[in-house]
């Protein structure tokens, strides 16, 4: 067997793969694929511009992030998490984002503070341009950073399995202006006590910022159910 002429040809599926993969995990966390929704093969290839095979590969990735639902006889579904499922999920990353900062606060770098500032003031242009796919971008990076000046791979691990799971949602608790603006204010306190290297305050923070997001996703899930509820009509009587 010839290594050499092998190699590249795993190397560009690899890579077409992982672009596939960020492609389709963008299309979820901003909502142009909506959870529960089904992932046509046909239509998902036509607009990626990509034969099945990589978008099948691609597929089972998110699968394994949790954005996608493999059913053997119905295909690949958007992940979907019921109140019950969301609510745990946020108080348990709540839990680990309040001891990443803890930690960071007390072990973050100058450097990384630098980092910190300068993608806060992005994330403020962002926000004045209303650009919501640019600022979760940033959003995300900002939390990234939090957790690596942890300095705690067990944690960064644990918390990234879980976060996967909740882009798309901490994506659109963002999408009320108001909640959109306090989001921002909190992020600069954040920035703040990391500067202050307030570990207890660092804490505070980070527990009331998921908790605050846990708290708006919910409301948008009840919404959605009683808008859903309404369009079907009275249930019939038995």
């Amino acid at each position: 067997m010839n290594l050499a002429a092998d190699t590249p040809t795993e190397v560009a599926r690899d890579t077409l793969q992982q672009r596939v993969a960020a492609k389709l995990r963008q299309m979820l966390i901003e909502g142009t694929l909506e959870p529960g929704a089904k992932l046509n093969e046909r239509v998902l290839c036509e607009r990626l511009s990509v034969s099945r095979t990589p978008l099948r590969e691609a597929i089972r990735l998110l699968a394994a992030e949790g954005l996608v639902t493999l059913d053997p006889n119905r295909g690949a579904f958007a992940a979907s998490l019921s109140a019950d499922e969301v609510a745990g999920a946020f108080d348990v990353i709540a839990a680990l984002e309040g001891l990443a900062g803890e930690q960071a606060a007390t072990r973050i770098t100058d450097p990384e503070l630098a980092e910190l500032r300068a993608l806060q003031l992005e994330m403020q242009a962002s926000f004045e341009r209303r650009d919501l796919a640019a600022y979760y971008r940033l959003n995300a990076r900002i939390h990234e950073l939090i957790n690596a000046a942890a300095r705690n791979p067990v944690l960064t691990g644990t918390w990234r399995q879980l976060n996967a799971r909740l882009h798309a949602l901490r994506f659109r608790s963002n999408q009320d202006e108001d909640k959109w603006a306090r989001a921002l204010r909190e992020h600069a306190a954040m920035v703040e006590a990391l500067q202050a290297r307030d570990a207890a305050a660092m804490r505070a923070l980070m527990v009331a910022h998921l908790h605050s997001k846990r708290d708006v996703v919910l409301r948008r899930l009840a919404a959605h159910d009683a808008d859903t509820a309404a369009e079907a009509g009275p249930a019939p009587r038995p």
